[in-house]
């Protein structure tokens, strides 16, 4: 279906003035290309309305910080309520792929499912879409929600914002479009080791908001919560948080809440097959009604319980042969540093693998699974003492690749025949979404899909 012109989400705006689009620049790094930083804000001048396993998780190398790591130390100069770097820093909404997948960890993170109310259809869900790609698009910039600002993050920046937007295994059938649903989002198997809730499970709607002030991410989580209207209405909602950036001098990988360095085997940008890996071929084999999702790709999200108190009674040696590297390095217990090869095949004086048989790192290594691999880019969360007296925290675990069946099942069914680390962890919620590739100038996320 062509674009129409004139949806109320593609007018110009009367407030966009040539010298506003004349005031922007763009940065563009290695690390990341898509930070915008406007200079208007780095002036100071703030717009008119005034974010399986549980080692597999985080990013490591280039993915751990942003392109202005450490710059955010010293205020730009300007006017009163001036941003530093880290502040200012804006990603770009539109684009080839959505935002949220291949950007640096965030501080603060929501993820949130929504489902369709009683009636609503794909009219409604095409709506919903267009509101929610407009209030993104707008608060990634730095720019106040089109309708009813909270004023929650007037004067706080972008803060490298990004809204990534799925759709579940339901969302087809609530829409009348089962016949343009992916074979890749069939439901996940059942792992011997799933304690999963369903009320914190799957949802015709996933969202997830990631941002490096706190304010900010909870601005676009009510922002797009209003948007959501009586279209939808939550399912669950979770929240996460990482390491702030900046926090250390140089880069480093992040390490979870069992004190582990947690992402160093992620699959890099750099590497020449790392978009065959993570994001569905634009064209390629498959039923020409599926070709809405080149350039998407597929996330499965877990809630990871970590049993911390039991974790914490094992002594350090004992964690090591859990994971199969040091805790204070992330190195191979075979030796070396922490992004120094497996030696798998090592053997110690007792004849036995120096790498235990069992052991996290070696179980889930890409060689260890048929190549098998996909991009790990989680928060952890902390909610609280639960009702049995411990720690109710651990890992929300994202996980991005082109086929999840390719990527995430065939290492699960691995661990969850005999992982070292099952003893310590629980899984307790599950979903499998279906990201689009990243909006068109003049598309909402999804509109491919729904009027295609």
């Amino acid at each position: 279906m062509a674009h129409r012109r004139d949806r109320p989400y593609l007018r110009h705006r009367p407030d966009h003035r040539p010298e506003d689009r004349e005031d922007r620049l763009t940065s563009v790094t290695e690390s990341n290309p898509d930070i915008e930083i406007s200079r208007r804000r780095l002036l100071g001048t703030v717009s008119a309305a005034g974010a399986v396993g549980i080692a597999l998780g985080g990013t490591g190398g280039a993915l751990a910080h942003s392109a202005l790591t450490g710059s955010g130390s010293g205020s730009t100069s300007g006017a009163a309520g001036s941003l530093t770097s880290l502040g200012a820093t804006a990603v770009a909404f539109h684009g080839d792929h959505q935002a949220g997948i291949t950007n640096p960890l965030q501080a603060k993170g929501h993820l949130v499912a929504f489902d369709l109310a009683a009636g609503a259809g794909r009219t409604e869900a095409a709506a919903l879409l267009r509101r929610w790609s407009e209030t993104a698009r707008r608060l990634m910039a730095g720019e106040p929600a089109a309708t009813a600002d909270s004023g929650i993050a007037l004067d706080a920046g972008p803060s490298s914002l990004t809204v990534t937007f799925g759709f579940g295994h339901s969302f087809f059938e609530r829409t009348g479009l089962t016949a343009r649903r992916p074979a890749a989002l069939d439901p996940l198997p059942a792992f011997s080791s799933d304690r999963l809730d369903d009320r914190r499970s799957h949802g015709d709607l996933w969202v997830q908001i990631g941002a490096n002030d706190g304010l900010v991410a909870f601005h676009a989580l009510r922002a797009l919560q209003k948007d959501a209207g009586e279209a939808a209405r939550i399912r669950w909602q979770m929240n996460g948080f990482n390491r702030s950036p900046g926090a250390t001098g140089t880069p480093m990988t992040a390490r979870n809440l069992m004190g582990q360095i947690d992402g160093t085997g992620n699959p890099k940008p750099s590497e020449p097959d790392f978009d065959k890996r993570i994001f569905v071929p634009a064209a390629g084999p498959g039923p020409a009604e599926h070709a809405w999702m080149g350039g998407g790709s597929y996330a499965v999200v877990r809630r990871i319980r970590m049993l911390l108190d039991d974790w914490d009674k094992q002594s350090l040696a004992q964690q090591e042969q859990v994971i199969g590297r040091t805790k204070a390095t992330g190195a191979p217990l075979t030796g070396g540093g922490e992004t120094t090869e497996m030696a798998l095949d090592k053997l110690g004086a007792d004849g036995t693998p120096v790498i235990p048989s069992n052991a996290h790192a070696r179980i889930s290594a890409p060689e260890q699974n048929g190549g098998a691999a996909m991009l790990r880019r989680p928060f952890s969360f902390h909610d609280g003492i639960g009702a049995d007296g411990a720690p109710d925290a651990g890992l929300l675990f994202i996980c991005w690749q082109a086929d999840p069946l390719r990527g995430f099942v065939p290492v699960q069914r691995k661990l969850d025949r005999g992982d070292a680390l099952s003893e310590f962890i629980r899984h307790e919620s599950s979903g499998l979404y279906a990201v689009p590739p990243g909006p068109r100038s003049d598309e909402y996320v999804g509109q491919r899909l729904l009027e295609g």
